[in-house]
C-alpha cells in the first residue's frame, strides 16, 4: 500500500512541476551554435599517497615513473622501481566557450590501475589535449576527494569513491578555442530536442522579442536568426534578446519506466485509450515431506524413510478495471491502485496496454 502511495505521490508531484512552468525561456531549451563546450583527456600521475598507490602489478605506473625521471636527469630501470606511493591517473575536464589563455578550469582525477584511494595525492603536470591532439590545458595540484578509505586488505572502511578526485582550478588554459562573433549577420538555435511545435513556438518568441521577422525554422531542430542592423555591433546584446524571449514548451507524451527500482513517470498529456485490465496471481507450491515406515513386529522388515511429495495450488480471484477513452494519468494510478497493483505490476501493466495499442504516448523502459 505504501508504493501505492509513493506513486501516486510521484505522480502528483510530476504533473504540479509541470503546471508550475508555465512558460520558459528559450535559453533553457535551446543553444546558439559553435558555443558549447570541449572536452580534454590527459594521462597523469599522482604522487605522495601513503601506501595506497598501483601496486606491482600495475607496470604503467612505474614506466610512466621512469620516464618523467628520466627528463628530469634521473635514469632507472623501470624493473627497479618499487614503490607503493605513486598512482596512475586519467585526467579530464571540460572547457568552457569564450575562455581565454591563463584562465583555470575544474578537473577530474581517476585512477586507471590497481591503487587502493588517492586520498592526500598530488596530481604532476600533466598536459590535457582535445580529440585533434593539441594541448589546450595543463593539470597540475592537490587532489581532493568527497570521501576516505581507511584500514589494511582484509578489514577495511571506505566512504563514497576515494580512487576518484577534483582539483577546483587545478588547469590552466594554454590555448584558446576560437569562437568568433563579430561582424556575423546571422545565427543558428539548435534546439536540445527535435519538435516542430516548440520550433515553431520559438520563432513566434524571438520575432515578437526583436519586434521583427528576424527567425525562421529550417526544421523540427534548427532556427535561423539574422542579425538585425541595429544590433550590428550589439551581437551580443541580440544574442541575450532571443535567450530570454519566452515561450511555451511543447513535448510529446511519454511515460519512463525504470524496471529495476520500479519507478514510472508519467507526463501531464498521456491519455489511455478504452481498455479493461485484469489483474490476478496464481500460487503454486510443490514440497517434500518424509515419512517414517516402521515394520510390524517379528516381520524382519526395516526401518525406512519414505518420501512423501504435495502439491498445492491456490489462485487469487481476478480483479478487473475499465478504463474509458482520454483516461488521464490520475484516473490510470487510481485505477491500477484499485485493484491493488505495486509498482512492478503497474510496469507489466503498462507494457501490456502499450502492445495493446491503447497507450497514446511513447513508452521508454530504462
Amino acid at each position: 500500500m505504501n508504493r501505492i502511495r509513493w506513486i501516486i505521490t510521484t505522480v502528483v508531484l510530476v504533473l504540479l512541476v509541470q503546471q508550475l512552468q508555465g512558460t520558459s525561456r528559450v535559453k533553457d531549451v535551446a543553444a546558439f551554435e559553435g558555443v558549447r563546450d570541449n572536452q580534454l583527456v590527459g594521462y597523469g600521475l599522482v604522487v605522495g599517497l601513503k601506501g595506497t598507490g598501483d601496486r606491482s602489478q600495475t607496470f604503467f605506473s612505474t614506466q610512466t615513473l621512469a620516464n618523467m625521471l628520466e627528463r628530469s636527469g634521473v635514469t632507472i630501470s623501470p624493473e627497479r622501481v618499487r614503490v607503493k606511493n605513486i598512482a596512475a591517473v586519467m585526467v579530464t575536464a571540460n572547457l568552457p566557450p569564450f575562455v581565454r589563455q591563463g584562465s583555470r578550469i575544474d578537473v577530474t582525477v581517476s585512477s586507471i590501475g590497481d591503487a587502493q584511494d588517492i586520498q592526500g595525492g598530488v596530481l604532476i603536470l600533466t598536459p590535457l589535449r582535445a580529440p585533434n591532439g593539441e594541448v589546450y590545458a595543463t593539470a597540475q595540484g592537490q587532489v581532493v576527494l568527497g570521501g576516505f578509505s581507511a584500514g589494511g586488505r582484509a578489514n577495511r572502511v571506505e566512504v563514497n569513491h576515494p580512487t576518484v578526485g577534483r582539483i577546483p582550478n587545478g588547469a590552466l588554459v594554454e590555448q584558446e578555442v576560437p569562437v568568433t562573433l563579430t561582424g556575423k549577420t546571422g545565427l543558428n538555435l539548435v534546439l536540445n530536442h527535435n519538435d516542430f511545435t516548440t520550433a515553431s513556438r520559438a520563432v513566434r518568441a524571438i520575432n515578437e522579442a526583436a519586434g521583427s521577422p528576424v527567425a525562421a525554422a529550417i526544421d523540427g531542430r534548427t532556427i535561423a536568426v539574422q542579425v538585425p542592423d541595429a544590433y550590428a555591433q550589439r551581437i551580443v546584446d541580440f544574442m541575450a534578446l532571443v535567450e530570454n524571449a519566452r515561450m511555451d514548451i511543447d513535448s510529446r507524451a511519454k511515460v519512463v519506466v525504470n524496471e529495476k527500482t520500479g519507478t514510472i513517470v508519467m507526463g501531464k498529456d498521456v491519455r489511455i485509450g478504452s481498455v479493461s485490465i485484469i489483474q490476478g496471481s496464481l500460487s503454486v507450491q510443490v514440497g517434500t515431506t518424509l515419512d517414517v515406515s516402521q515394520p510390524a513386529p517379528f516381520s524382519e522388515g526395516q526401518t525406512v524413510v519414505v518420501p512423501s511429495q504435495t502439491v498445492g495450488a491456490q489462485e487469487d480471484r481476478g480483479r478487473s478495471v475499465t478504463l474509458k477513452e482520454g483516461t488521464t494519468v490520475e484516473e490510470v494510478v487510481r485505477a491500477l491502485n484499485m485493484i491493488g497493483a505495486g509498482p512492478r505490476d503497474v510496469v507489466a501493466i503498462l507494457q501490456a496496454i502499450k502492445a495493446q495499442g491503447a497507450l497514446h504516448a511513447d513508452l521508454e523502459i530504462i
